[in-house]
């Protein structure tokens, strides 16, 4: 922990255990590692009938006709549908956050598709039957004629006059167009001396959790019963009754352990929907589990942007104003979130820098490829990527250190309202930077870097200095729509303590991997006055506790911990009244400590948990007018985001023969507030880098011209391993939020949001002795050692390309080399 983390700690006010703040092991740990957990393919019910989903070939085709004839004829085959059977669908699968103001194109999106496919791997039929592998064998006799039709796969291209249209009902490809700006940008580029302009693009990538979507089904007596591999319980039930067209008081969703998210099953799928229709078909329960190559199919992606970025500045380094086109690819059809992506890279286009004119413009554009949607960052890594590698670039423009250009237009007052509408809630940006600077010791490294030119190794140093919103989110600001979501993203919360003095936490919030049934476990045990190992918290099943609105975008600890927090603190005032009256004293001297709440300066004047639950479930003696029990609810609507930040620094070291990229060194000094449980703040910062330097250096969703996916399986998409990833050198300042009682702010997303211009700085620092001055992501081999070839005039030609597809691919067996993508399937 920093100075400055431990500073904010020593002023913290103990609870009344000392829970809060204390870096505690993962209570559902032990269950997970030990194979004791319950995923949904883990479930079995008696009668189960297995889906299995014909999927189109063609990226764009009209269906011709459909013929399940022979399928239906297998021995074991309870059914086949198409899209025709499903004419009871009240809805398309919807397209629920847009937005504000947007006029928004949205085409019918059916679990099994009706006249016509938009992408490689679309549903147009499935199979059910009793045995998982006879379904698979009998999809293959389900016949489907396709009359193909003109692919395109490249956004810009799908913009220009005589492109194939893909939804000809709307005579475009754009999806929609909109705008959110603040102060004169005009103004502030023609009073700039320099404007940088970069395209920077932010390439398309694959959630990729460890476990594959899975959902069963069952139709009981008019009820349904969902158990899906969901982050978003709440929000599932809400679409499925939309959907279904049947009230949501006879639904039921159940998320039971999550094998990871990362935004990639914040969804109501395709699938999910049709294991739904299914069951309620045949009054059986329906079990569908993707495959790896049905998950980077038909899972969304994330990314996929193309920036065209412009900073204005004075030649003593003072920006006047920064204003970006974003250009969208949506893919072919729409999810619940994914035109409003690119609006989060709006919302902090400010970055930490105090630009007085911000202007951001967004274009979305149908593609004969797969939805895009939230991956992990959601808008803000792209956002961040933009800015602060063309933060370094104007650096180079203007002759200044790049630090220098970062700390002479670094925001420092707080809260501090930006020109686009939003207020920053607290920060100290130099704070962050000093402590990473501190850790790094970047004389040492220039000298080291100087030293090591001279012997032909290029090493270079790239930092990211950045802000993120998160704590999604508030009602007020948000407007009456919500942006699409139901007026808002609150989170609930219920506390209740059973007689014994045990606590039950249920909460709106339903985690994936975050470590929230610790974290939340320390919030109540430490307001309560309780042994956290009494403390149990229940999540993830609509059936219990209130209405929540889920996990994302970094709102679990700041919206749903300040609920359950709020929840706590109801509990914590009525055990107080009851502790005042029996022992005599006013309700304002009880302090909870040490495990008691005891009487101020009379610490043998106190009472357990245990006993003010057995005086509230037994009322013989209560204050006059309370009410018997101790269970407390609360739904918390917050005033404002949250706004973490911190500085990230990346070493690399680039074979300049090869074009390999090693990462040396990682320093990370991130601010997400007080900390509940430092060891889950160091477990998100690296899980989150981890998967920013996949997308910097190895990961890249390709297809091909014909819409075919290339990297559909993980031969082809080239997650880093372990051996990839540096040790990661974390520490963190505590700058607390004025928006919530915790303090807290997000850091589940900080990371990655963090570490991609990192890496590209870094790497663009190494060659610059060679000329590179500007490289896109992935920087794989093959991309940095063509960039290295062109800098020096040698040119990339065919035969170059080809040696350098050559390297790349004996990057894949050497060691320590990292994978490699095949090819570089987008623009650079």
């Amino acid at each position: 922990m920093g100075a400055g983390a431990a500073e904010a700690a020593e002023q913290r006010e103990p609870g009344g255990n000392g829970y809060v703040g204390r870096a505690l092991k993962r209570k559902e740990d032990p269950r997970l590692i030990t194979g004791r957990g319950t995923y949904v393919d883990d479930m079995e019910l008696p009668g189960t009938l297995y889906a299995a989903i014909i999927r189109s070939p063609e990226a764009h085709a009209r269906i011709t006709s459909i013929d399940t004839t022979a399928a239906k004829e297998r021995p074991g085959v309870e059914a086949v549908f198409t899209g025709e059977d499903m004419g009871d669908l009240a809805a398309p699968c919807p397209m629920v956050f847009a937005p504000p103001g947007v006029e928004m194109r949205v085409p019918d999106h059916w679990p099994l598709a009706r006249g016509k496919v938009g992408y490689v791997g679309q549903p147009v039929a499935v199979v059910l039957g009793p045995d998982k592998y006879a379904v698979v064998d009998a999809a293959e006799d389900v016949i489907v004629d396709y009359e193909p039709l003109p692919v395109v796969v490249d956004p810009e291209k799908a913009l220009e006059e005589g492109a194939p249209i893909i939804h000809e009902e709307f005579g475009t490809n754009k999806v929609f167009e909109w705008s959110l700006a603040g102060g004169d940008v005009d103004a502030a580029m023609a009073e700039a001396d320099v404007v940088l302009e970069r395209r920077v693009v932010n390439h398309r990538t694959a959630g990729a959790a460890i476990e594959p979507r899975s959902f069963m089904a069952q139709w009981r007596e008019g009820r349904l019963t969902l158990w899906s591999s969901t982050q978003i319980p709440h929000v599932c039930r809400v679409i499925l009754s939309i959907q279904l067209g049947i009230p949501e008081s006879t639904i039921r969703v159940v998320a039971p352990d999550v094998g990871g998210g990362f935004g990639s099953k914040l969804q109501v799928y395709c699938e999910e929907v049709l294991a739904c229709w299914c069951a309620r078909r045949t009054h059986r329960p329906v079990k569908w589990t993707a495959t790896r190559t049905d998950d980077m199919l038909t899972t969304h992606h994330g990314r996929d942007q193309i920036d065209y970025v412009r900073i204005g500045a004075k030649r003593d380094g003072t920006m006047t104003g920064i204003h970006v086109k974003i250009v969208q690819d949506c893919g072919s059809y729409h999810l619940i979130e994914g035109p409003l992506i690119p609006t989060f890279s709006a919302c902090v286009i400010s970055g930490v820098y105090d630009f007085p004119a911000v202007k951001t413009d967004v274009v979305g554009v149908f593609t004969n490829k797969h939805t895009t949607d939230a991956i992990r960052g959601a808008g803000r890594p792209e956002a961040t990527h933009f800015i602060e590698v063309c933060i370094d670039q104007l650096a180079d423009e203007l002759g200044m250190d790049r630090l220098e250009l970062r700390r002479k237009n670094f925001i420092r007052e707080f809260p501090n309202p930006r020109p686009h509408g939003f207020v920053y809630d607290s920060g100290d940006y130099d704070g962050t930077l000093d402590r990473c600077l501190e850790m790094l010791d970047l004389d040492a490294f220039r000298r080291e870097q100087a030293e090591l030119r001279e012997r032909g190794i290029y090493r270079g140093l790239g930092f990211s200095t950045y802000v993120e919103i998160c704590g999604l989110g508030p009602s007020r600001a948000l407007g009456p729509n919500g942006w699409g979501m139901q007026g808002g993203y609150f989170e609930s919360a219920q506390v209740r303590v059973h007689p014994t003095g045990a606590v039950t936490a249920y909460t709106g919030t339903s985690p994936h991997g975050q470590g929230i049934d610790t974290g939340f476990a320390q919030i109540v045990a430490d307001r309560l006055g309780v042994d956290i190992d009494n403390v149990e918290v229940i999540h993830g099943d609509t059936e219990t506790g209130p209405f929540g609105k889920d996990t994302y975008g970094s709102r679990s600890m700041a919206v749903g911990g300040e609920a359950l927090a709020r929840a706590v603190n109801k509990v914590q005032e009525k055990a107080k009244r009851i502790v005042a009256h029996k022992l005599e004293a006013a309700p304002e001297d009880i302090e909870v400590a040490e495990g008691a709440y005891r009487v101020k300066g009379s610490p043998d004047k106190a009472m357990t948990m245990a006993e003010i639950a057995t005086e509230a479930y037994i009322p013989a003696d209560l204050p006059d007018g309370m009410e018997p029990g101790l269970d407390e609810t609360s739904f918390y609507d917050p005033e404002n985001f949250v706004w973490p930040f911190g500085a990230h620094a990346c070493i690399t070291e680039v074979d300049v023969e090869t074009g390999r990229v090693d990462i040396v060194r990682w320093v990370a000094v991130d601010d997400c507030g007080p900390a509940i449980n430092p060891m889950l703040i160091d477990g998100q910062i690296h899980g989150g880098a981890a998967h920013a330097i996949g997308q910097a250096l190895y990961e890249q969703v390709v297809y091909d011209e014909e819409g075919q996916l290339v990297t559909g399986t993980f031969v082809d998409y080239a997650l880093p391993t372990a051996a990839e990833i540096p040790w990661i050198e974390s520490d963190r300042t505590e700058t607390p939020s004025p928006t919530n009682s915790l303090g807290v702010k997000g850091v589940g997303e900080a990371a990655t949001i963090a570490a991609s211009p990192a890496i590209v700085n870094s790497v663009i620092d190494a060659l610059k002795p060679l000329g590179v001055t500007y490289i896109n992501m992935p920087l794989t081999p093959m991309r940095v050692w063509q960039a290295i070839q062109e800098a020096q005039g040698r040119g990339a030609g065919p035969r170059a390309t080809e040696q350098g597809r050559a390297l790349d691919q004996q990057g894949r067996g050497s060691a320590g080399s990292g994978p490699a993508v095949p090819g570089d399937g987008g623009a650079s």
